[in-house]
């Protein structure tokens, strides 16, 4: 029973943090670019739904799998536009980041005990990423070029500290082991791999690959 409750509320959290963004955004309180991160943030706040309501990977998939659908048919018919670059048909990035959601349930709700590890790269991802693209924007001095896109220090920095403070709040409440030196490293990762991937890809490469790293971290450590 929790998990269709989970699947009512799952869907229910992410439309409405869809529909706040785009009141947001009509009544000029957000930009376009910062409803797509005021969605990207809040979304990712979905695995903390997940963890209270589902006890197996295929039920926490199945939001996943469905926004999947969801996002790429706005993504070509721009049916949520709050949520899309610029209103363009260039950036498949809420597609990864949905796919990335749906690895991570299938992988890591296999054993609920290790979903906190799909939480590392969700959440990581959505403040790291989401707050790296807010402070980079409006501060964002120090430019410079990574495979042709062009990012900032500070924006860099501030998904550097983020993806820290994450590890640190996630870590400290499941596993309290090498704390500082293990969010440092996946901090590092995090920011790496963010800088590294073009086209929206990071949605992909940020989530699967901190939790990868932090999986083979957390047995050499």
């Amino acid at each position: 029973m929790n998990n269709i409750l989970g699947i009512v509320v799952s869907i229910v959290f992410v439309f409405l943090i869809i529909g706040i963004s785009s009141l947001l955004t009509k009544f000029n309180l957000l930009s376009n670019e910062g409803s797509r991160k005021f969605i990207h943030v809040g979304v990712s706040n979905w695995w903390i739904i997940a963890m209270i309501f589902f006890d197996n990977n295929i039920y926490a998939a199945i939001v996943p799998a469905l926004f999947v659908i969801i996002n790429y048919i706005s993504y070509k018919k721009q049916v949520f536009k709050a949520m899309e670059r610029d209103g363009s048909k260039n950036d498949l990035g809420t597609v990864y980041f949905a796919i990335s959601l749906f690895i991570l349930a299938i992988i890591t709700f296999k054993n609920v005990e290790f979903s906190y590890i799909g939480a590392l790269g969700i959440l990581i991802m959505g403040y790291g990423d989401g707050f790296a693209a807010i402070i980079g924007g409006k501060y964002g001095k120090n430019k410079f070029k990574v495979l042709g896109n062009q990012k900032s220090i500070e924006g860099s920095l501030a998904m550097f500290v983020f993806s820290f403070i994450v590890s640190v709040v996630i870590l400290s409440i499941f596993n309290p082991a090498n704390i500082i030196l293990l969010s440092l490293l996946l901090a590092s990762v995090s920011t790496i791999l963010e800088a590294y991937s073009p086209y929206g890809l990071d949605n992909l490469t940020v989530p699967l690959g901190t939790s990868l790293a932090y999986y083979l971290l957390s047995i050499f450590l």
